[in-house]
């Protein structure tokens, strides 16, 4: 009988022993993580407000964290390039995502892609966002958004509106004004918004959706002008121009959203760490000043969980746009 109870105990010693080994590599690795440089895929060119943004924020959390946080580029196919290779890697911290709109744009225009924005990710915060300002060219003879609203309408089918392609937000958000104004434009695809707002400039096209840091320029030069910025509250950015509400467009808000997101499966206290310091950073007012520069306002959720709602509302709301626009992309 001893001997058959001393075996039973080695055996349930043994058990622990096994469950606390396995458990232990990812409880000291939470404890002690970063160890080594962490990676932030960027699924678009190097060099525009993205990624140059990206790069403040992946500086000051390297401080933090105590190592480098690397930018790894991976543009392509709208985003989808790096989408895929962020939602394919080991979910161990050292690879998180730079997510943007086209993240939850992208399953309703797409045949297919290589992602689920809402099963493959952790969200962990939004870092900032662009409000898209409506801006035209000089010369349409209106000074106030509803005026701009009354003009267009009596030209149906006659203003041309440029955007940066297929289902980008500059396309969705003509969708959304048609809609919500009743209006009917038409829409002009460019191969990036400075291209269309280059046509804007000399009367090639007669508006734009754009984003502070491409209508900036032109508007301090006098090159465009601006009606109203489509965002809850006034953007710091451009702090003269009007909401779409106060200007007299309730229900047109859109714009272009930047946050962190980590692969599905990364431990949570990985993700709450990671969030803590993201929220150490956008507090920061040199680096909020930076954003500002960059023609971004920083956006930081409270909570990774209210990151992970805001992206689950954007998914149907851009699903119904791509919808009404018709766009498609196989």
């Amino acid at each position: 009988m001893t001997t058959r109870r001393n075996a039973f105990i080695r055996r349930a010693v043994l058990c622990i022993a096994v469950l606390a080994a396995a458990a232990t590599p990812r409880s000291a690795q939470a404890l002690d993580y970063p160890v080594r440089p962490i990676q932030v895929i960027v699924p678009l060119a190097a060099g525009g407000p993205g990624d140059i943004l990206m790069r403040v924020v992946a500086d000051k959390m390297g401080e933090l964290l105590g190592q480098r946080v690397i930018i790894e580029n991976r543009p392509g196919a709208g985003s989808n390039v790096g989408f895929g290779a962020a939602a394919r890697s080991t979910p161990d911290g050292y690879t998180l995502l730079l997510g943007l709109a086209p993240l939850t744009i992208n399953p309703s225009l797409f045949k297919s892609v290589p992602y689920d924005p809402i099963k493959d990710f952790v969200p962990i915060s939004r870092i900032a966002t662009f409000p898209l300002v409506i801006t035209t060219h000089p010369s349409i003879p209106a000074k106030t958004l509803p005026e701009l609203i009354a003009y267009i309408r009596s030209k149906p089918g006659e203003m041309n509106y440029g955007s940066s392609g297929l289902g980008s937000t500059p396309h969705l958000a003509g969708v959304l004004m048609d809609k919500v104004a009743q209006t009917k434009m038409v829409h002009v695809p460019y191969n990036g918004v400075p291209a269309a707002m280059t046509d804007l400039i000399t009367n090639r096209i007669q508006i734009v959706f754009a984003g502070p840091p491409i209508a900036l320029p032109f508007l301090k030069e006098g090159k465009i002008k601006a009606f109203a910025v489509a965002s809850p509250e006034r953007s710091a950015t451009v702090p003269d121009v009007p909401t779409t509400v106060e200007a007299g467009l309730p229900g047109f808000e859109i714009a272009t959203w930047y946050g962190l997101l980590a692969p599905a499966g990364t431990p949570s206290e990985i993700v709450e760490k990671l969030h803590a310091t993201l929220g150490q950073v956008l507090g920061d007012p040199a680096i909020k000043q930076r954003l500002l520069d960059l023609g971004a306002d920083a956006a930081f959720d409270a909570r990774p969980s209210l990151f992970a709602d805001y992206i689950a509302r954007d998914i149907p709301y851009w699903r119904e746009l791509v919808q009404s626009s018709g766009a498609r992309i196989d």
